[in-house]
């Protein structure tokens, strides 16, 4: 099994950037599907991005292609969520997520369903 600890949210202005981490702890988080999942007040739980064991494949939500970018490094057990050009409708509490399937990509590494462990969330306010 595996837990994890998001951080790394706050406030900022629309246009403005936030780097989100997630700490896992396990000795077999290289092994591990990540992604990130985002919920805004009155809305289901959508996916973010995802990441393979080894961070070579990525996959991302139309929504944030080519403004958000994931990445992990495995020797220190942390997931990453870069966020840049971020913009109100990005305003959500995001999750960290495991998944330990053996296969990479696959349609349910797009579903939050899908996931395993999650982390506490954290909150990202995007203003005007």
């Amino acid at each position: 099994q595996v837990q994890l600890v998001e951080s790394g949210g706050g406030l900022v202005q629309a246009g403005g950037s936030l780097r989100l981490p997630c700490v896992a702890s396990g000795r077999t988080f290289s092994s591990y599907v990540m992604g990130w999942f985002r919920q805004a007040p009155g809305k289901e739980r959508e996916f973010v991005a995802a990441i393979s064991w080894s961070g070579g494949s990525t996959y991302y939500a139309d929504s944030v292609k080519g403004r958000f970018t994931i990445s992990r490094d495995n020797a220190k057990n942390t997931v990453y969520l870069q966020m840049n050009s971020l913009k109100p409708e990005d305003t959500a509490v995001y999750y960290c997520a495991a998944d330990d399937t053996e296969v990479f990509p696959y349609s349910g590494t797009y579903l939050y369903t899908k996931y395993e462990y999650w982390g506490q969330g954290t909150q990202v306010t995007v203003s005007e």
